[in-house]
């Protein structure tokens, strides 16, 4: 006579199957991924958004004016107007000497939206790594 043996149930999961699908998605979030991320990073305040609680030398504040040009709040002579490269270099030297200082851009009503973000780049560049927009408190 032939004795069949009896074989014990396997209690193991295959789990190759779920690997290959958590590849898929690693691939398809990586491309998808870069084609979000374009732009400058800014951090856009909420409607209902508190006033910051700091002192302006606490702050590195970046303005504008209608014209278009640059002025910050740090140096010899805080009301001389500088270039971008002049803005670049001493952004970048104050976030040398206090990284955690936060960069808030002091944009004038009437200037175009296009300098605004050409300013945002500059600070981008320079090492901020997120820019703040300033704005007057909406008064009714």
């Amino acid at each position: 006579m032939f004795v069949r043996k009896r074989r014990k149930p396997v209690s193991e999961i295959n789990v190759v199957p779920y690997i290959d699908v958590m590849l898929v998605l690693l691939v398809i979030f990586m491309a998808t991924a870069t084609a979000v991320t374009q732009g400058v990073k800014v951090d856009l305040p909420k409607a209902d958004a508190k006033t910051i609680e700091t002192d302006e030398d606490d702050m590195l504040i970046v303005s504008i004016n209608a014209a278009g040009q640059y002025f910050l709040n740090i140096g010899d002579n805080p009301d001389d107007e500088l270039t971008a490269a002049d803005v670049a270099t001493l952004v970048q030297a104050k976030l040398a000497q206090t990284p955690t200082i936060p960069v808030v851009v002091n944009g004038d009503g009437k200037v175009s939206y296009e300098k605004v973000v050409e300013l945002m780049v500059v600070l981008q560049n320079a090492g901020a790594p997120s820019v703040g927009l300033m704005t007057d408190p909406n008064k009714a």
